[in-house]
């Protein structure tokens, strides 16, 4: 057995982002890997559901032998054998984020030998988590260009606390990665995006819409395309904005979650708050692109580059989680929670 990586899993902001980047690494470098003290500083540490089906799920794709995979666990092992392509479906059970379970399995079925086919069941549009929107319209074309061609499709969406919402993903794998440079977003080309709600009032999603179509105008001097869906098929209620900016080079998501109690001008006013905070500032990918990027571009031998208008946590936790794996020299200018810039060189795997 190769050498066992140990990892300290309440690094940085602890959650369960080391998990997930930890585990895809230990997958596609064929590396048995061991996480303790995880979640060691959160209100309910250990793992959760959400972080069990992660495990599961990668183990299944890799006949992985595990150790400790039980809610509450403190520490895991994973040792995984191989990785294998093919069609698997896996259901969280609850609202818990099928996005997320989906970043712990697209690095490696990306990078493996034949196409795979993904239906996950959970949590569609739940706080703390991308929502499906930002997979299909913000991070799957990024991939693209590198050379990993995914496509997704919903066919009903999980709010919470209900979930049960059920995407496909297609997943196609690179034979090698092309390498990122997203230094320079260009010029804006359009603003566009969607309102939408399941079994609420129609003027709910109106009301979102109207209002972030007005601040776009007035605060940044711009006309937007906003489309209204007021079907969406789930087992719940929900609403959601999300906005899209397309520069020339890239593009840019920014959402907001309704909730009981939460008008739906909130919800508009917190997804053209960042669109506001990107637009205004420098950089070229959106702060949760730059985190989701990275271990994509740590795989690529060679140089990498991007620029991001704020330097978060979660993207300071995956270059470490990913300096445990690779020989890679990782350059970063800014602060935490201030705009930056990262150079990856990798000598790859």
């Amino acid at each position: 057995m190769d050498h066992l990586i140990e990892i300290d899993g309440s690094y940085g902001e602890g959650g369960g982002q080391i998990l997930r980047t930890g585990l895809a690494y230990s997958a596609i470098l064929n590396r048995p890997i061991k996480i303790g003290c995880i979640r060691a500083g959160r209100r309910n540490p250990g793992l959760q559901p959400q972080h069990l089906k992660s495990i599961e799920a990668l183990a299944k794709i890799t006949k992985a032998r595990t150790d400790g995979v039980k809610i509450g666990s403190d520490a895991i092992t994973f040792i995984p054998e191989e990785i294998v392509p093919g069609h698997y479906e896996f259901d969280i059970g609850t609202a818990g984020s099928v996005t997320l379970l989906l970043q712990a399995l697209l690095l490696p079925l990306s990078l493996c030998r034949s196409s795979s086919h993904l239906v996950l069941k959970g949590g569609t549009h739940v706080e703390w988590s991308p929502p499906f929107d930002y997979l299909s319209e913000i991070l799957f074309p990024v991939l693209a260009s590198m050379g990993i061609q995914a496509r997704a499709k919903i066919e009903r969406w999980g709010w919470y606390p209900k979930g049960g919402g059920r995407i496909e993903i297609d997943i196609h794998p690179a034979s090698d990665l092309n390498p990122v440079l997203l230094n320079n977003r260009g010029s804006l080309r359009r603003i566009y995006g969607i309102s939408a709600i399941s079994n609420l009032p129609k003027h709910v999603a109106e009301r979102q819409r109207d209002r972030a179509l007005r601040r776009i105008e007035k605060d940044l001097k711009r006309e937007a395309k906003i489309e209204i869906l007021p079907e969406i098929p789930s087992n719940g209620q929900g609403s959601f904005i999300f906005l899209v900016a397309e520069s020339e080079e890239v593009k840019a998501g920014f959402s907001s979650l309704g909730k009981k109690g939460k008008r739906a001008e909130e919800v508009a006013d917190e997804a053209v708050d960042s669109l506001k905070e990107y637009l205004e500032s420098d950089g070229c990918v959106d702060p949760h692109l730059a985190d989701q990027l990275v271990p994509f571009m740590a795989l690529r031998k060679g140089s990498s580059s991007l620029t991001t208008t704020r330097i978060t946590e979660h993207l300071l936790t995956n270059l470490w989680v990913i300096s445990h794996f690779l020989d890679i020299k990782i350059l970063r200018s800014g602060k935490s929670e201030e705009k930056g810039k990262v150079d990856l060189i990798s000598m790859a795997y």
